[in-house]
């Protein structure tokens, strides 16, 4: 169990807690204590000296704002032409820390998608692992995680498939293997807006109805409603799991 809580001036601790509280009511228990990524700095710290010495990262003069600028505006992810990868320019001083991308195809078979390509160059470029603000970026925390708690397999929603190739190279810096991936499809709502707090989604009802919010969860991933305990309803849903029913489509609406 792991709380990706990196992203310190954005988290609180009570959030956190309604977390583990929410799963233990839908039934589902970890092994060993719960890992707080904010309690790890010294672990990231240690791979990022690592990957520094051995020539995977370089500091970076660029903000996002400038890139975005210089690429015109508009939405969606920004690339990084490469500015500073040769050096910082005259006159400027290091705001972040990138890590250095392979050219070329990185490829990954998911286990609903099928066989997928990406070319992080292309896509996003040399990507940040150390903010401005100082803080270790999600791309490289989740690597670190998954290599130390020997995570073999991931299953995470479609909205996270484009980061796959970059955390791919991270692995193949880091002499560690990748993991099998299942990316599933988001819960959209009625303007195709993912279910989040950003867009005012309500909380489930995790604490007056646990079996039902499990079930609805199985619905919508295809898979067939059981009964019984939340205990009960994991336990038979484990056995009936069929990842070729979940939608294929991308999204699905809730």
């Amino acid at each position: 169990m792991r709380i990706e809580d990196i992203d310190t001036p954005r988290c609180a601790p009570e959030h956190a807690e309604r977390i583990i509280a929410s799963l233990r009511a839908l039934g589902l228990h970890w092994d060993g204590p719960v890992i707080y990524q904010s309690e790890r700095l010294p672990r990231y710290r240690q791979v990022f000296d690592q990957l520094r010495a051995q020539g995977h990262l370089f500091p970076c003069a660029c903000s996002r704002r400038q890139l975005k600028r210089e690429q015109g505006g508009g939405h969606g992810e920004v690339r990084y032409p490469g500015t500073c990868r040769q050096g910082l320019p005259a006159g400027t001083k290091a705001r972040t820390w990138r890590f250095r991308v392979d050219s070329g195809e990185i490829s990954f078979l998911d286990r609903r998608g099928g066989l997928r390509r990406q070319n992080p160059e292309q896509q996003c470029g040399d990507f940040v692992v150390l903010r401005a603000d100082g803080l270790f970026a999600y791309q490289l925390v989740v690597v670190i995680d998954d290599i130390d708690q020997g995570v073999t397999d991931i299953v995470r929603g479609a909205d996270l498939l484009s980061s796959t190739g970059r955390q791919l190279q991270l692995y193949r810096a880091l002499d560690a293997p990748a993991p099998h991936y299942l990316h599933i499809p988001l819960l959209l709502d009625a303007a195709g807006h993912k279910l989040s707090k950003q867009t005012g989604a309500r909380e489930i009802d995790w604490q007056r109805a646990p079996t039902r919010c499990l079930n609805q969860a199985l619905q919508a991933l295809g898979q067939p409603s059981q009964s019984g305990s939340p205990e009960e309803v994991l336990r038979a849903a484990t056995l009936a799991w069929d990842a070729s029913r979940i939608p294929t489509n991308g999204t699905f609406s809730a």
